[in-house]
């Protein structure tokens, strides 16, 4: 029998499923969206169709935890699965009317079929990794969390009664003790883990030797890139992050200036332009001077920032690469 695809549509209690052979669909079902539900219908359809694993081809869009389960069955069982940015299906599909999961399936099953010459196959990360990741979202949210009642506890001081003012103060105060404990409590989770794992404490102690990256910083590059395997080239990053620019122009009426694509991973582009504004403007050193001579050419400051974004990501990359510390040869020019 010819190779099967099957669309997934994954959402949060459940799972559409279409099964496609050669342009026809041969069956669609909806599991419920948990470990056992899915490997054992994944066994009993390769039992049914007497199918090996290299016969199936999953694919599903990326809807972060939900497909926890879903990756989970398909490691266990050796069966290829592709996880597609949403968006990429979304707009290969081409104009439509109506939604519901089960078009959903259709829909991304036969983007499977046409383009599965092109299909990435998903690996889930190492355990270390995988709860690093969880930390840096669970960390994320108690810093939302916080700055919010910080920002009661300075905005409506003059503007209430002040004994409403004084019993809100003490419950959001407590509230914020709680969040200060969580978070530490998460930092040393968090450093626990690389330090018990070599490869993570090599690629940890390489990236801070590099002016400006600090340990969030360090720790978010490992997850995003996955170890450094999922990325190889450092261009291919500032594209992810948000920093690499692009032409913008269609015929002789647009004409627009090279800027970046609001397509990328802000939460990772935030940290950069934090460490960039540090080592452009508050440090002695190559890259202080690079802002200033540029400013001093005329350019625009925060394209200025974000070139620098881009050299601490190749510093970056450089550092892992070569599995040395960053070496600062650089020689201050004299005034």
């Amino acid at each position: 029998m010819e190779k099967i695809v099957i669309g997934i549509d994954v959402s949060k209690n459940k799972l559409n499923f279409c099964l496609i052979v050669d342009q026809k669909i041969l069956q669609e079902i909806v599991i419920e969206n948990k470990l056992n539900p899915v490997k054992k219908f994944l066994v009993n359809l390769s039992g049914e169709y007497n199918l090996c694993a290299e016969s199936l081809l999953l694919c599903a869009e990326y809807t972060g935890h939900y497909t926890y389960p879903l990756c989970c069955a398909c490691a266990e069982l050796n069966i290829h699965l592709w996880l597609e940015n949403p968006m990429q299906i979304k707009y290969s599909c081409g104009f439509g009317r109506g939604k519901n999961d089960k078009i959903d399936a259709r829909k991304i099953a036969f983007y499977a079929l046409r383009f599965q010459q092109d299909a990435r196959f998903y690996s889930l990360p190492d355990a270390a990794l995988h709860s690093l990741s969880l930390l840096l979202s669970e960390r994320d949210l108690y810093l939302s969390d916080r700055g919010k009642y910080q920002g009661q506890l300075t905005d409506q001081k003059d503007f209430i009664n002040p004994a409403d003012y004084k019993d809100k103060q003490k419950r959001l105060k407590r509230i914020i003790k709680e969040i200060n404990l969580s978070l530490k409590e998460i930092d040393t989770k968090i450093l626990f883990i690389i330090e018990s794992d070599p490869e993570l404490s090599n690629q940890h102690r390489l990236l801070c030797s590099v002016d400006g990256i600090g340990e969030r910083i360090a720790v978010k590059m490992m997850v995003e890139t996955n170890g450094f395997r999922d990325f190889k080239d450092a261009r291919k990053f500032c594209c992810h992050a948000g920093v690499a620019s692009f032409a913008y122009t269609s015929g002789s009426s647009i004409r627009s200036q090279n800027r970046v694509s609001h397509r990328a991973d802000k939460s990772i582009k935030t940290l950069l332009h934090m460490a960039a504004l540090v080592v452009a403007t508050r440090m002695k050193g190559e890259l202080n001077e690079y802002y200033l001579n540029k400013v001093a050419q005329g350019k625009n400051k925060m394209s200025v920032i974000n070139a620098v974004r881009g050299k601490l990501i190749h510093r970056m990359f450089a550092v892992i690469k070569r599995n040395q510390t960053y070496q600062k040869i650089y020689q201050y020019s004299i005034a």
